[in-house]
């Protein structure tokens, strides 16, 4: 019995400390989530968040209070709050108050007007302030127009206009991020606009602005920026005219709203929408988009199209014997072979399992559709390293020429497919040519 009595009370007192752990481990976890919450919450808001320790310096400034003072976390570290609130002081037994009204100084000396809010003092070890700007809110603004203010900041949507007989322009705060500048740091001119605008977009936009002032059509583009980092992103602005009495126009006015994420999105949804998932390749939607394309400027420009067909030949085995991870290098480096074997004018898609295709253009001779059919067969053929050990597919190919063997999609991609079931007869690493068919 004292045996069992010396076995067991430390295994209790092993179990007491291993859950002791578990539960010292969780609570630390849950501060860290709540810590990650609130730093999140203070690099979002628009107000600025100054964080002072026990004895008064400046420990954290939040985004909106980097850009308000115009300096770095790294640069007010350590400072008295003096140096950025000269009119305003806490004491130790301070208590929070509606609204303080001061000046702060920016980074260049300059002072501007602001209230400071006292929002928590934690035993003496922590103040935070939120500061708000009165400098960017119009003199005698309503809340209710403040609040709509910072609902275009959060939403990334701004106002502007123009008067188009100057160079006058109106940016509401939200529009200098869209262009790369804090608010207030650049006075908005029509040429410092244009100068923002991507290169490839300024005439499409101009020709959109100057269509808008002479028929009064609302104006809607979409285009890019270039911020001064060097920075790319999409805007969408939208607008339309007003005219004086006389019935001239002396104004544009209207929103623009940051698209980078929408268009990235869209992208991704498009190229998952057309294009192979494993290889990368244009799949059978963009091959017979492609090949319509190829046939209408053959046809109008009087030269030829080929459409080869192309599947591998022992494959499967190789798939069934090493797994899918290799079956699927062999597939993704046959793409990359067949887009190295072909001309960059040329275009090769995927179309499911180990089927491939490639659209030939601007082809003069028949010598050049076998030299490149030599080719493919040579590069598909090579040895590819897989594992431990080297391995060879082989492929059969099919061909079919527009205008010679049909003149319709329907019937040239059927020809080819024919022209490859052929070849795939007769061996491995053969090709044949389509033969002409009835429209």
């Amino acid at each position: 019995m004292p045996d069992a009595v010396h076995f067991f009370i430390p295994l209790f007192l092993a179990i007491i400390a291993v859950v002791a752990w578990v539960y010292a481990a969780r609570l630390r976890r849950r501060e860290r989530a709540r810590q990650d919450l609130s730093d999140a919450v203070m690099a979002k808001i628009s107000d600025g968040i100054v964080t002072l320790g026990a004895d008064g310096s400046v420990q954290h400034l939040n985004a909106a209070a980097t850009a308000m003072f115009g300096r770095t976390g790294e640069e007010v570290s350590g400072l008295n709050l003096a140096d950025l609130l000269p009119g305003f002081s806490i004491s130790g037994d301070a208590k929070p108050k509606i609204e303080y009204r001061t000046d702060a100084v920016r980074a260049g000396g300059s002072t501007f007007p602001v209230t400071v809010t006292l929002l928590a003092l934690r035993d003496g070890r922590e103040t935070v302030l939120i500061v708000r700007d009165l400098s960017r809110i119009r003199p005698g603004a309503t809340e209710e127009e403040q609040r709509f203010k910072q609902s275009q900041y959060f939403a990334r949507i701004g106002t502007w206009d123009w008067r188009v007989d100057t160079d006058e322009l109106y940016w509401s705060d939200a529009i200098y991020g869209m262009f790369g500048y804090k608010p207030g740091e650049v006075t908005p001119t029509y040429s410092l606009f244009c100068d923002a605008v991507h290169a490839d977009d300024k005439e499409r936009v101009r020709a959109g602005e100057i269509r808008c002032i002479e028929t009064g059509e609302n104006h809607d583009e979409e285009y890019r920026v270039v911020w001064p980092d060097g920075t790319i992103r999409w805007l969408r602005e939208t607008g339309n005219v007003t005219k004086n009495k006389a019935g001239k126009t002396i104004k544009m006015m209207g929103v623009v709203r940051d698209i980078t994420e929408e268009r990235a999105e869209t992208d991704q949804i498009r190229n998952l929408a057309f294009h192979d998932p494993l290889t990368r390749l244009p799949n059978r939607i963009i091959f017979e988009d492609r090949l319509r394309k190829a046939m209408d400027r053959a046809k109008r420009n009087k030269k030829r199209v080929a459409v080869v067909f192309i599947d591998l030949d022992g494959f499967k085995p190789i798939n069934d014997k090493l797994g899918h991870a290799a079956g699927d290098s062999i597939l993704i480096n046959t793409g990359q072979r067949l887009i190295n074997s072909v001309r960059a004018s040329d275009s090769v898609a995927r179309i499911g399992g180990d089927e491939f295709t490639v659209i030939l253009e601007d082809l003069e001779t028949n010598a050049e559709v076998h030299g490149i059919a030599d080719k493919i067969l040579g590069a598909i053929g090579a040895p590819m390293e897989l594992g431990e050990g080297s391995y060879r597919v082989g492929a059969s190919i099919g061909i079919a020429i527009y205008p010679e063997h049909a003149r319709t999609l329907d019937t040239l991609i059927h020809i080819a497919d024919q022209a490859m079931y052929a070849a795939k007869a007769e061996g491995t690493n053969l090709y044949r040519i389509g033969w002409e068919m009835a429209d």
